[in-house]
């Protein structure tokens, strides 16, 4: 049997690069909160977007002014599921789902993940995607 990995926990700053008044330093976000920040933030990196790395990223900035039906829906959560394999090795992903919001035109996708090494259960997330801006 493989040993398992034990993690000493996961450190990211904040993007809304606030800092601290006590000791004038970025504001950190940790483990659970730092790992959905990421996988969020892979989801929405357009392909080719990060510079010097233009294979990170996925398609789905650009699926996203497809046709709203349940095929691209698919498409959308295949890509993702593929992408965070790819470039989030800290999570063990369960399922990514995508399901099309015809009302109010946009894909809600839902996204199971366990953090490895960290012994927590099954994490969620999920984000509205919409093609416009309101």
């Amino acid at each position: 049997m493989p040993p398992s990995r034990v993690s000493k926990g996961f450190k990211d700053i904040s993007l809304s690069f606030q800092y601290n008044p006590i000791n004038n330093d970025l504001i950190a976000i940790k483990n659970e909160t730092a790992i959905a920040r990421s996988v969020r933030n892979i989801a929405q990196i357009a392909l080719g977007e990060k510079l010097f790395d233009n294979r990170f990223g996925s398609q789905l900035p650009r699926s996203l002014f497809d046709n709203l039906d349940q095929v691209s829906a698919d498409m959308i959560a295949f890509d993702l599921e593929a992408t965070i394999k790819e470039f989030e090795p800290r999570v063990e992903l369960v399922s990514v789902s995508a399901f099309p919001n015809y009302d109010e035109n946009n894909l809600n996708v839902v996204i199971d993940y366990r953090i490895i090494g960290l012994g927590a259960g099954t994490n969620q997330l999920s984000f509205a995607l919409t093609p416009t801006r309101r």
